[in-house]
């Protein structure tokens, strides 16, 4: 028909798995993605003109007998290169096929799988199927007596707007059992924020993690984006959060991908070099038994879960904050076919405000019953002012859970790992240092009305944004080229 939406596949039918070719029609209004292989909105899919997609040369890894010498591996056009080559960014075997087997599973140089009796705490942590606590293995601990951790995360901007429901939820008289006030993190991006806000944010105690400069719309900008790329977006957003919201203790240590795309080995390496502590992007499939956060030293105890998601195949020294999805299902005892949901604004089939409660308690109830893994719970903000009340829900439920148990706490996700470094019983809690630094913060803001700068940049042609700080203007807006606003290129 010439509009794009009309695609067929390869299927696998029946018990005996026999391929037929099976007929897919996208909805009215959107086009199939070649690239991603999914429907998506017209005007979003940009290769219409191409009617299949390419099949790449994969190498020969599996063969009958050797037949490259040791620590080579043979490119598909039959060539022998050295194993190191393959997956480096740049390919080698005259075909590129070194450069075609690079996922969790295929990349021939990928992280070894779990090795508990290597892997020790503080700085590296593992299990088999990463549904094991720490402290329970070695008999300190058992599950009763863990703390149950629920981290709030929000990403984008911090505006105005939306930290009037950040304050409803977070005030000073909502205590986690120690006598702390319940924290959350705020993955920041930069456009459109307001960094007297972000300092307010900070002072108070909450964490503060990055989202990117651009929050650029292009999904294989950050699945296929280059170390550079990474650095300037992570790095650049770092720069302009501690520079203007004047955060100068080195806790900007978290990156959250734009719409949870992840970067693979190149994200991780920038991650690496910068400092950054951890990771909270990759989702793991909803289960039975919830995953617990993990270090990258080893495999994924998970499999690489998202649409043309693009997972960390090496070895690094990062931690991962893994996003459990969440059971959404209207019904939990009716074991109906439906999907979990990694941000909580992206579980589409809840409209009402009973909804969203059973929606947040059958969830904590499917955490705390088992193994009392962490519970995510991400959001876009814009997400809680477009559903009238569903805020009041948040604040009921916090409210509930804090006076039901004496073992639950609201924590960012630097609290968790701080924790997991240094596992310690729910007895003990009152008293764990790295949970008591900022526990009540009183006291105004550091400025009642920041400087409102209108400032423009030249990779912006033509926009003039407003840039609030407590601090003083920069010469111009900071942007990916320019994260200080001082003109110098980054």
């Amino acid at each position: 028909e010439g509009d794009c939406r009309s695609v067929v596949r390869c299927d696998k039918a029946g018990i005996a798995g026999t391929i037929r070719l099976a007929k897919v029609k996208c909805p009215s209004g959107l086009a199939f993605d070649l690239e991603r292989q999914t429907c998506d909105w017209k005007a979003k899919v940009d290769n219409c003109d191409r009617l299949s997609k390419p099949r790449r040369v994969k190498p020969n890894f599996n063969t009958d007998e050797p037949v490259c010498p040791d620590g080579n591996l043979q490119c598909g056009n039959g060539e022998c290169i050295s194993q190191a080559f393959f997956c480096d960014q740049k390919p080698d075997c005259a075909d590129g096929s070194d450069e075609n087997a690079c996922s969790v599973d295929e990349d021939p140089n990928k992280a070894d799988v779990c090795n508990p009796s290597e892997c020790l705490l503080p700085d590296c942590f593992c299990s088999a199927d990463g549904t094991t606590a720490p402290g329970v293995e070695g008999g300190k601990l058992e599950i009763s007596n863990l703390p149950m951790m629920i981290t709030f995360t929000f990403n984008g901007a911090v505006n105005d707007e939306n930290v009037r429901v950040y304050d409803k939820l977070f005030h000073g008289e909502r205590l986690n059992p120690n006598g702390c006030t319940a924290k959350a993190t705020y993955f920041v991006s930069h456009k459109y924020s307001n960094y007297s806000a972000v300092q307010e944010l900070h002072r108070k105690g909450h964490e503060i993690g990055v989202f990117s400069i651009t929050n650029d719309e292009d999904p294989k900008y950050w699945t296929e984006g280059s170390y550079d790329n990474w650095l300037a977006e992570m790095a650049g957003d770092r720069l302009i959060i501690e520079r203007f919201a004047n955060i100068t203790d080195g806790t900007v240590v978290g990156v959250r991908a734009p719409y949870l795309l992840v970067g693979g080995n190149e994200q991780f390496n920038m991650m690496t070099d910068q400092f950054f502590a951890y990771d909270s992007s990759i989702s793991a499939p909803l289960s039975s038994v919830p995953i617990w956060p993990y270090t990258l030293h080893y495999r994924m105890p998970h499999k690489c879960h998202g649409n043309a998601q693009n997972c960390p195949s090496r070895s690094h020294p990062i931690w991962e904050m893994p996003i459990n999805e969440l059971d959404r299902r209207d019904d939990p005892e009716f074991d109906e076919n439906l999907t979990g949901c990694h941000l909580v604004s992206s579980c589409s089939n809840i409209y009402h405000k009973d909804q969203f409660r059973q929606l947040l308690q059958h969830n904590f109830d499917r955490h705390y019953g088992t193994n009392k893994a962490p519970l995510s719970l991400s959001f876009d903000p814009s997400w809680l002012l477009a559903n009238t009340g569903f805020n009041d829900v948040i604040d009921d439920w916090m409210t509930h859970v804090l006076s039901t148990y004496t073992d639950v706490y609201f924590v960012t996700e630097l609290q968790v790992i701080q924790w997991m470094q240094n596992p310690t019983s729910t007895a003990a809690l009152r008293d764990f240092g790295e949970w008591k630094e900022n526990c009540a913060v009183q006291g105004q803001p550091h400025c009642r009305l920041p400087n409102a700068c209108p400032l423009e940049t030249r990779e912006l042609p033509g926009e003039t944004h407003r840039l609030h700080t407590c601090l003083d203007c920069p010469k111009n807006y900071p942007w990916i080229q320019d994260p200080t606003g001082d003109g110098f290129s980054f």
